[in-house]
């Protein structure tokens, strides 16, 4: 079984570093998998009674819900954390910006990742340091097939998003500021809009930033969802943050290495990367 694609060129003339160019596009079939079939699947893989799979998938969502209200994230191992989101209309006033502001809300979804080896680093000293990717844990063994047979399984192209004023997660009260770059980004979708990414780094030690195993530099142009990847590498007995338009961006350790991240909000965004607080209550997630 494979992820088919199909090879789309972009005919966006406004971005003249993308345009004319061919990417890859993933296509799907029209059809939903449901409830049922989950509980069909998960019943061949498990000891369970179907029965029993469907209600307890049925009750999934509203316990999510649950949770969400109590401004909770949720995370199921394996596939990664949820969180609720939203849009709203700038105001000018402060006592003006209330519940009647909030338009669009949404589920964030922050998939769980997984570090893979790519390659062998040679240091000056002699020593091999491993070189290694953030990979989707979902995603990480699907095989990528080209395929002509598009006529049913093409997914229509999406059209242009821009939310006004600014996002919020919800529990946290934290407020991502708005903005849209009014960039293309590099997307297999004609008329994808980018966004500009600022990345501000402070500290002792050091931090790469990259998508699909290449860097990204302060001002790119991003497409909304691009899953961007942090790896930082803090000052000895020192504890590195990141915050993402003045959310927190939860970081993993293993072997002194930080990792995170995060999908591409649709709006202009900075990444604020601290290489070197000081040890004490970080939050992070050690797992």
């Amino acid at each position: 079984m494979s992820q088919k694609y199909i090879k789309s060129q972009n005919k966006n003339s406004h971005n003249a570093k993308s345009y004319g160019k061919y990417y890859a596009t993933a296509v799907y079939d029209n059809h939903f998998i449901g409830t049922e079939e989950l509980a069909d699947f998960i019943q061949q893989q498990a000891s369970v009674k179907k029965s029993d799979i469907k209600a307890v998938l049925d009750e999934l969502g509203a316990a999510m819900k649950h949770y969400f209200e109590l401004g909770q994230k949720v995370k199921l191992d394996g596939i990664g954390i949820m969180k609720v989101g939203f849009s709203s209309i700038g105001v000018a006033r402060i006592e003006d910006c209330t519940s009647a502001t909030i338009t669009t809300r949404r589920v964030l979804f922050q998939p769980e990742t997984e570090r893979v080896v790519v390659g062998q680093e040679k240091k000056p000293d002699g020593s091999v340091k491993q070189k290694y990717v953030n990979a989707i844990t979902l995603l990480k063994d699907v095989v990528f097939e080209e395929t002509h047979d598009n006529a049913m399984n093409a997914e229509p192209e999406d059209e242009d998003e821009t939310d006004t004023g600014s996002e919020t997660e919800g529990g946290n009260g934290s407020t991502q500021n708005s903005g849209n770059s009014g960039n293309t980004g590099n997307s297999g979708n004609d008329q994808q809009t980018g966004f500009g990414l600022t990345i501000s780094t402070s500290g002792n030690g050091s931090a790469t930033v990259t998508l699909n195993g290449s860097a990204v530099t302060s001002g790119a142009s991003l497409s909304e969802d691009d899953e961007v990847e942090i790896s930082i590498t803090p000052a000895a007995g020192q504890v590195p943050t990141a915050t993402l338009n003045g959310s927190e961006i939860e970081l993993t350790e293993d072997g002194g290495v930080y990792t995170g991240n995060f999908a591409m909000p649709a709006q202009a965004s900075t990444l604020v990367i601290n290489t070197g607080t000081a040890s004490g209550d970080d939050g992070l997630d050690k797992d």
